[in-house]
Parts: structure tokens; C-alpha cells; sequence
């Protein structure tokens, strides 16, 4: 295995340089060896134990090749690796320890050096070449940037004073100018002043300071000969109050999302107003938070990828998936522009899950997406023997439609292949009612009950005060889950005694549709389509990533998902799943010595206990229902197995057993490599098509987000105390 010396020194000093570059002068060396599988936390034990300081405390940095002013933050053992793989063939790497005491006085200087109790240097810019120096600080900063009220105006601003030399003057060299106008724009900011341009083309730029009267000129041009830029004339003296200018100076939104996109990779939920703040504070610039979010689009893109690019990519993607996972469907459909339209994914080894071990039942729901070209993702989840939930298929739509919905489920039986009786736990709108029955022949439907209790309350707002739709509504509740029909029709009295019309409603809302005692399909008391919340949250997670990079980060957690699973399972000593053994110990439990069981004819037995049951051993049925929608033995079949002498084991569902769980988890995800464009003669028509993205649509205002439980989004309403109206008091009653 590759090894690697780190040559760790203590005692010397940072000296910034000229051309503002670090170097590090005088103190003491040792040596430690390392390697791709040295953990950072014995790293750091090394170096605490060496040194004398706290392991905790120690923060790991280091610089880009050819760039000496700012550090690069070690935080992981992943990052540790990268750095011993980027050293190359050299077989060592620089590393400097800082005492504590001079750890606090060269925060002050020390570029890409964060802590909530000194001032804060800039942003850290990612690791994409091999390293050549690496910086370790005893009692190093937490990853914030937070300034506190006690340090003066001067020293909040000391990030941006680094700069003070980035512009040195006439024959001053860069490589292209880009590199000269970052500098500029960076010496500017250091000196508080804004600027113009006279003349800026490929051959040469012009600059002159902004405001009026200000003698500040700079001139750079092509040096002859050669590609690189010099400055030829420069004018440094200012007349202008430079302050002044510097508290209206607005950064570019591609500079504020270069100084970020560090921070932005460590912390992907950096806010908008969390960077309008950190901006001010370590650089002075005033930034509004429009500012501040598209500076934050275009950290992530340069971080990510382009947005765009992603979308380029679908055809070698999909065929990269099918490549890498056999039998796994990737399929994605264009407008008549080429336009994005939709991307069905379902893995091998989700569809062979789902018909080898999982209960023929699936929630469907969508989930909106916040990314730069909007969209929706749309859902099929199935749940395990355990109840937990298991994705079988997904897609991305450009918008959630009937048309899109309808194609979702098309593309889902197709992966499925001859399914067999399926229920369904979904909305009704969106043409699902119509398409389900249409597509999967024989299929159940059950209504999402959250859904449709959310319709009833917006359609008894403002009729009703809050107390008497919440009543309402727990009622609904109810009666959607009573097991028999004497339980449904006491809910709906008691819906009916505080209104008829909320009655006439329920009954008119087709409850052989969501109604345990009315509903024919086995949904194992699941009644909501929003139940696999787990894999919308990790949705969630990567909601705002290009398109490829969604697919490709749910894949990676539906294949950790699937290995995690499989190894407890090897733990597990139980017949059936460990929640599902809960359940039926928690039945058995039920039954006492009282309990009495009475051979009515054949396989019908009457028990007597709390109340006189009929169960039927052979139809798997009690009179409870508890049997029949859950899939296990009641206490009364229970004792009835007993009586006769026959394991409750051998009657419950097989969906349930240890065998079918890891039927479940019998297939594994495989990883995708990389995606890159194929050659023409290797893909054949697949890379004459371009897919652009979908058109741009971003809504004014919060996006939207899922609804809360009605029982949760009820909220009091003003009541007049004269009139007893609703939606306004008694100063703003009309009534005479």
C-alpha cells in the first residue's frame, strides 16, 4: 500500500509575501508516515500526542497547487485520503502545527481559517489538483462565521484587507485575464472602492475608478510575444473616499458564489441570509438576498455541474444504468423540441423485491422539486415484511399532470411484468381514479385518507368554528378505520349530529373506497399514500441537485438501504420480522385462562372473553377483523390455534416471515460509474439526441410543500361574541 511522510513542523511563522502568497518560516520538524487507510482521528491522536495539545481541538488544512493563499479543510477520512492520493509520486507532504497561541494571532491573517471567536478569512476553494502543503491548528475553528459584537469595523473586515496586494502594479504578470480581473475585482474589494471598465477585450483592458473626479486608472495588455498579461500604466492614488464607496459596492453574483461554494459543499443547507450576513461581515459588501440565492446557484452549479449539462447527459445515463444493473428499466421521453418531459427508473433488484418478498401493495404520491429547472418526482413505494418502506420505482416529470401520471403507471407495469393483484394506496385526482383500474386490471384503490380528510376540511371552512371540524375530522378518521360496520355508522352519527351536510358528504365520498369496513383490497391498515416518508425525506436531501445527480444519489441510498437491511437481517432468530413477532406476541398476550373456545361446525369456533367472536380457522377470519386486516392471528384465532394444537405461526401472513424478508433483500443495486458522453460509432443514434431542459418556471413566492395532517392544520377561527358569526369580532360585527 501507498505511504506517504508527512513532515510536520511547529514553532515558525506565516509571512505573507508581495504577491500575497503564504510561506511558513523557521521551527521544528518530525516525521509521520501515513496512508489511504490512516483514519483522520488517529491522525489527529498523533499529531495531539507529538505536539502536546488536544486532538479535538486540531483543524487540518492545506493549500491548492499554485495557490498559497487559502487552505483547503481536512474534515473527513474521506478528504484525508484524497490528500495522500494527490501527493503523487513525491512520497511526502508538508504539515505545519500552530501553537495555540499563535493559532489565535494568525487567524487574524491566515486566509480560509473560520472561528466564532476571531475574525474570519475567506471562503475555501475545492480540491480538483494534487496538494502540496497541509496545515494543521491545534484548537482549530468550528465551521462557523459568525462574528462577535465586541471586534472592532477594522478587523471584521480583515478577510477582505488580505487582498491589499493582489494588484502590486506596472509589470505585474497573470496567466490570462480572467486571472487579472479576479485580482482586481479582489483589490478593489480590499480597498474600498468601485470601478469601471474604459476598454475590455481579448487584447487589452482598461480600468478607471467609479466615481467621478478619481484619478485611479489601470492598464493591462497582452504581453508580445506571449499569452500572458501584464499591467503597462497604473495611477493608484484615490481622491475619492473610498469608505463611502465601499458600503454601496455590489459584488457579482459569480464572485459571491466562488467565495462560497467551499462552505456551501460542507454545509449543503447554507441559506441565503446566512451568506448576505457572512458576506458583510468578512468582506464589508451589502448583499439583498436575491443576491445571495443566485450567488448560491452558481456555487452549487460549480460544485455540481451544469444544470444543463445534466440534462444532456439522460441518454448515456439511462443506458449506463441498464449497463451496470441488468433487467433495471431506465427510461426517459422528450417534448417535439427535445425538451425534457419525463425519466422513469425502477432497479432490478427493487422490482425482483417487491414480487419475491414484498405485500402486493404500493403508495403513490409526488414530491416537488426545487431545483433550477423545477419539476416533480412521482412515486411508487411498497413496504417490507418488517413495515418498512421499500422504493420499487420513480420518475421526474416536468409537471404533475393527469398525462404524466398516466404515464408513470404505464411505465410501472411495464417493469413489474404480469403483476399480480395489486392494491393501491393513492390520491384520486389527477385522472388516477379513471387511470388505475384502466392500466392494472383488478387492481384495488383505496383513497388516500389524508387527502381526502384535507379536502373535507377546506370544505367546511368558514361553515364551521375549529372545534367542530376538528371533531369532524377525528371522527372521519374513525369511521375510515372501524373494522366492522357497527363502529362506521357510530362515527358517521356523530359527524351527522353536528352536521348534515359534512354527513351527506362522507356518504357521497364513496367509502367503499377508503373505509376499512367496506374495503375489499388488503392494505394492512395503511391508509395513507404519504407512508413512505423515510424515501421522500431522502427526496428531499437532493431535491435541488441536477437531474442525473438525484437519480444517481437516491440510487446510492436505496443500495445502502438494501445491504444495511440484508446483514441485520442475518441477526434476526425469529420466524417472522422482528415488529411483526411483536404484534403476534402482543395478541397472545390477550389470551387468559378465562378465555373460552367452543367448536360451533367445522373449521368455525365461537370464543368467549370480553366479548363473543366467531372465528373461522379455515378463511383466515375473525368476526374482530383484526385477522383479516393485518394479516395475523387475533388473540381469538390465537386461542383458538391453541385449542386445537396448531402454531399461530403457520397462519400468519407469508409476507411476514424471515423468508420472504430476505427474499426482499435478495438482489443488490450495483454502483453507476461516472457518466460521460460515448463516441458516435458506440451508441449509434443515442447521441443524436440532445435533451434540452424543460422550460424554466419558478413560481413567486415560498415553494410548496406538503400538507400537514387536517387534524394538525386546524387553526382557531375568530368567532363574534354578539352575533356568533365566524371570521370576524364583535367591533367589526354588522348585525344590529
Amino acid at each position: 500500500m501507498k505511504k506517504v511522510i508527512a513532515i510536520c513542523q511547529s514553532g515558525g511563522d506565516f509571512v505573507t509575501n508581495m504577491d500575497g502568497t503564504l510561506s511558513y518560516c523557521g521551527g521544528d520538524a518530525y516525521a509521520i508516515d501515513i496512508d489511504e487507510q490512516t483514519q483522520l482521528q488517529d491522525f489527529k491522536n498523533e499529531l495531539a500526542e507529538m505536539f502536546s495539545c488536544k486532538a479535538d481541538n486540531i483543524t487540518i488544512k492545506y493549500f491548492l497547487p499554485g495557490n498559497k493563499r487559502t487552505l483547503i479543510t481536512v474534515s473527513k477520512d474521506k478528504d484525508l485520503q484524497r490528500m495522500v492520493s494527490f501527493v503523487g509520486d513525491s512520497g511526502s507532504v508538508d504539515v505545519f502545527i500552530l501553537p495555540e497561541e499563535a493559532a489565535a494571532h494568525n487567524m487574524l491573517s491566515l486566509p480560509a481559517i473560520r472561528s466564532s471567536e476571531v475574525v474570519p478569512g475567506p471562503a475555501i476553494v475545492p480540491v480538483e489538483e494534487p496538494c502540496d502543503m497541509l496545515i494543521v491548528t491545534p484548537d482549530g475553528p468550528p465551521p462557523l462565521n459568525r462574528i462577535p459584537p465586541t471586534l472592532s469595523v477594522d478587523k471584521i473586515h480583515k478577510a477582505a484587507l488580505q487582498w491589499e496586494n493582489t494588484i502590486t502594479g506596472v509589470d505585474q504578470r497573470f496567466n490570462s485575464f480572467s486571472e487579472f480581473k479576479e485580482a482586481l475585482h479582489k483589490y478593489s474589494i480590499a480597498h474600498g472602492f468601485a470601478y469601471r471598465y474604459k476598454k475590455n477585450d481579448s487584447h487589452r483592458v482598461s480600468v478607471k475608478c467609479k466615481s467621478p473626479g478619481c484619478p485611479w486608472r489601470i492598464y493591462a495588455s497582452r504581453l508580445s510575444t506571449t499569452q500572458l498579461i501584464c499591467i503597462k500604466k497604473m495611477n493608484g492614488n484615490h481622491t475619492c473616499e473610498g469608505g463611502n464607496v465601499k458600503a454601496g459596492y455590489r459584488a457579482t453574483r459569480g464572485w459571491v458564489g466562488n467565495i462560497i461554494k467551499e462552505k456551501l459543499k460542507e454545509s449543503p443547507n447554507y441559506k441565503p441570509k446566512d451568506i448576505a450576513e457572512d458576506i458583510k461581515n468578512e468582506y464589508g459588501i451589502q448583499l439583498n438576498y436575491s443576491q445571495a440565492w443566485r450567488a448560491k446557484e452558481i456555487a452549487r452549479e460549480q460544485l455540481l455541474g451544469s444544470y444543463k449539462d445534466s440534462y444532456k447527459l439522460l441518454p448515456f445515463f439511462c443506458e449506463r444504468i441498464k449497463e451496470t444493473n441488468p433487467g433495471s428499466v431506465a427510461i426517459f421521453s422528450t417534448k417535439e423540441d427535445l425538451s425534457f418531459h419525463s425519466l422513469f427508473v425502477s432497479f432490478h433488484a427493487c422490482i425482483s423485491g417487491f414480487q419475491q418478498g414484498c405485500r402486493p401493495l404500493l403508495f403513490l404520491d409526488s414530491v416537488p422539486l426545487l431545483s433550477k429547472y423545477q419539476g416533480v418526482l412521482l412515486a411508487a413505494v411498497s413496504v417490507d415484511g418488517d413495515d418498512a418502506i421499500f422504493p420499487v420505482a420513480f420518475a421526474i416529470v416536468d409537471e404533475e399532470t393527469e398525462e404524466n401520471w398516466r404515464w408513470f403507471l404505464q411505465k410501472l407495469k411495464s417493469a413489474l411484468q404480469n403483476p399480480q393483484q395489486v392494491t393501491f394506496v393513492a390520491d384520486f385526482q389527477y385522472g388516477l381514479k379513471k387511470s388505475l383500474p384502466e392500466i392494472f386490471e383488478n387492481c384495488y384503490h383505496s383513497y388516500c385518507l389524508r387527502q381526502l380528510a384535507e379536502k373535507l376540511n377546506m370544505d367546511l371552512k368558514g361553515q364551521f368554528s375549529h372545534e367542530a371540524r376538528r371533531f369532524m375530522i377525528n371522527d372521519f378518521y374513525v369511521a375510515a378505520q372501524a373494522p366492522k360496520l357497527e363502529g362506521f355508522q357510530r362515527a358517521l352519527e356523530n359527524i351527522k349530529n353536528i352536521s348534515s351536510e359534512a354527513y351527506d358528504w362522507v356518504l357521497q365520498s364513496e367509502p367503499d373506497h377508503w373505509a376499512s369496513a367496506f374495503f375489499p383490497g388488503a392494505r394492512y391498515n395503511l391508509i395513507q399514500s404519504n407512508y413512505g416518508q423515510d424515501f421522500y425525506s431522502w427526496v428531499g436531501e437532493v431535491q435541488e441537485l441536477p437531474i442525473t445527480q438525484i437519480i444517481d444519489s437516491l440510487r446510492g441510498k436505496m443500495m445502502e438501504t438494501i445491504y444495511t437491511r440484508r446483514m441485520e437481517s442475518n441477526q434476526w432468530v425469529s420466524k417472522l420480522t422482528p415488529s411483526k413477532e411483536d404484534m403476534l406476541q402482543k395478541e397472545a398476550s390477550l389470551v387468559t385462562s378465562s378465555t373460552e373456545v367452543l367448536i360451533s361446525d367445522g373449521s368455525n369456533f365461537e370464543v368467549r372473553g370480553d366479548s363473543i367472536e366467531i372465528v373461522d380457522v379455515e378463511t383466515w377470519d375473525c368476526s374482530c377483523k383484526f385477522w383479516r386486516l393485518t394479516g395475523l392471528p387475533c388473540s381469538h384465532a390465537i386461542a383458538v390455534l391453541h385449542g386445537i394444537d396448531r402454531s399461530p405461526y403457520d397462519y400468519c401472513s407469508r409476507f411476514f416471515t424471515m423468508e420472504s424478508y430476505k427474499a426482499t433483500y435478495a438482489e443488490s443495486i450495483y454502483p453507476v460509474p461516472n457518466v460521460e458522453p460515448l463516441p458516435l460509432d458506440d451508441v449509434g443514434e443515442l447521441a443524436l439526441v440532445i435533451v434540452t431542459p424543460p422550460p424554466m418556471r419558478r413560481p413567486p413566492g415560498r415553494p410548496k410543500v406538503k400538507s400537514a395532517d387536517p387534524l394538525d392544520s386546524i387553526k382557531r377561527q375568530l368567532q363574534c361574541s354578539k352575533c356568533k358569526g365566524l371570521g370576524h369580532n364583535k367591533k367589526t360585527c354588522k348585525a344590529s
